[in-house]
């Protein structure tokens, strides 16, 4: 029996709600999960993408995540992972880095043999540059690492079918590809769930913090057994294993004509509210309520952040969606549509990023904009416009929320504006109040706000947007590479 534990979508270093101790919560996670897989011993950790929530991952969460796969190593677990839409870059990945120090091992077409179970990789490819994608695995009879095993695995990151808000069809990878295989471990959506397509089990193991107010459900993730005497699907067992995270104490007050602050308070405080993440939802006809006013509340009685979303303030003839609770979401969603180009999307993170003072601005942005001139011109191009619908073709649809709202980037087909803007952090491209149009979320990958993303919403923004981000093969030479 080959035992694994299979998770995703941990997206460390995501400062959700622009709270240090969220942000240290999600490294937490990653930690527990590590803890759980040395106590059960495990014959490998398989992580399907979005290690980090960030491409640029500060250095407090890459010595965290390294101390974590350092005590993996010590254990002789073996630390098997594709790249997310979050995290991939055009050069090296992080996972390249960590599979050099010898704490991973990056899955790709040549297969990875643990015991009788060969494990083969797919990380995160954009929707535009699917049609190119042949599939082609290395079979285990053409290489010396997996030799006639009993189980083939495929893992990999992005929104497969038959699950919510699909856009990869997993009827063709399966058909198409050149191994035949048992089972499909999944990352992006943040929701778990287990299908069979075509007698084959596709499994996504959810998130194991909750980058959206919609991921209400208990995180975790999955053991997978393989039996070695039944091979195919018949010999796959798997089973969910829920993760104790910080509380998130949800509130729904549906208002009757002549109610207002006084009840919504009063069902507020019928919870136990202490270091929790308190989402207070507010219906019906009753008076008008303001949101601060509740949330002070709740901070009152010891809830670590409280966010009030009055869905009675939002029906519009535009049928506008706003919510209180995740502005940071909608913003990263609308910043999507725009279809920036790669270094418009990174001025952007400059100037929203809280880990840049408004002092150094300017020249964190004239530095970025030079080395990209330099070295990457073609980062300057904005994506193509989809003919059908407008939208970008590389903008994404599935992931999770950025860091700030305060301030977006401006669009940079001159970047000599791009530039410009960031003289002054107040100036954005698009308006908050815009922005926040949508923070209805589904559960899939922080992306956006970079949150994958909930592939119900993928993160927060969250309805899943495929941060689609060029990802090419490219040699690592030293670390200054990735810092």
């Amino acid at each position: 029996m080959t035992r694994v534990l299979h998770t995703g979508d941990t997206h460390i270093g995501y400062q959700q709600y622009h709270s240090p101790e969220r942000r240290a919560d999600f490294l937490s996670a990653f930690e527990a999960v590590i803890d759980d897989a040395i106590e059960m011993d495990v014959d490998a950790v398989v992580h399907a993408g979005d290690l980090f929530h960030d491409r640029r991952p500060d250095l407090p969460d890459l010595m965290g995540t390294l101390a974590a796969l350092r005590e993996l190593n010590a254990a002789e677990i073996p630390f098997l992972a594709v790249v997310g839409n979050h995290e991939s870059t055009r050069g090296g990945q992080w996972l390249d880095l960590f599979e050099r120090l010898g704490f991973a091992i990056r899955l790709g077409d040549d297969p990875v043999a643990i015991d009788s179970v060969a494990f083969y990789g797919l990380d995160h490819v954009p929707e535009s540059r699917r049609e190119d994608l042949d599939y082609d695995f290395t079979p285990t009879a053409d290489s010396d690492r997996a030799a006639d095993p009993t189980h083939r695995v495929l893992v990999g990151h992005g929104l497969f079918t038959p699950f919510a808000h699909a856009n990869w069809e997993t009827e063709t990878v399966l058909n198409e590809s050149t191994v035949a295989f048992d089972a499909v471990l999944l990352g992006d959506n943040h929701t778990p769930g287990i299908e069979r397509v075509d007698d084959v089990w596709v499994t996504y193991c959810g998130s194991t913090e909750r980058a959206s107010a919609s991921e209400q459900d208990e995180r975790g993730y999955n053991i997978v057994d393989y039996d070695a005497d039944a091979s195919g699907p018949a010999g796959v067992d798997i089973r969910r294993k829920s993760l104790p995270t910080r509380d998130f104490t949800f509130v729904t007050v549906d208002l009757n004509p002549g109610e207002g602050a006084d009840e919504v308070r009063t069902k507020v405080g019928q919870h136990d509210l202490d270091d929790a993440v308190v989402i207070v939802e507010i219906t019906g006809d009753g008076e008008a309520v303001t949101p601060g006013g509740i949330e002070s509340f709740a901070l009152d009685r010891g809830a670590l952040i409280a966010r009030v979303t009055d869905r009675r303030e939002i029906d519009t003839e535009t049928e506008l969606s706003v919510s209180f609770a995740d502005p940071d979401a909608a913003v990263d969603e609308r910043i999507e549509e725009l279809g920036l180009s790669e270094a418009a999307l990174g001025i952007d993170t400059a100037v929203r990023s809280p880990d840049v003072a408004d002092s150094n601005l300017r020249e964190t942005v004239k530095s970025r904009l030079t080395e990209r001139i330099e070295n990457d011109p073609a980062a300057l191009v904005p994506p193509e416009p989809d003919d059908n619908t407008g939208t970008p073709i590389d903008s994404a649809a599935d992931t999770t929320e950025t860091d700030d709202t305060d301030t977006t980037a401006a669009e940079a087909n001159d970047t000599d504006t791009a530039a410009a803007k960031t003289d002054d952090t107040d100036t954005t491209a698009v308006e908050t109040d815009t922005a926040t149009d949508e923070t209805t979320t589904a559960t899939a990958d922080t992306d956006s706000e970079g949150d994958d993303t909930d592939a119900g919403a993928v993160d927060d923004s969250d309805e899943a947007a495929d941060t689609e981000s060029d990802t090419t093969d490219g040699e690592l030479s030293t670390m200054e590479d990735f810092l």
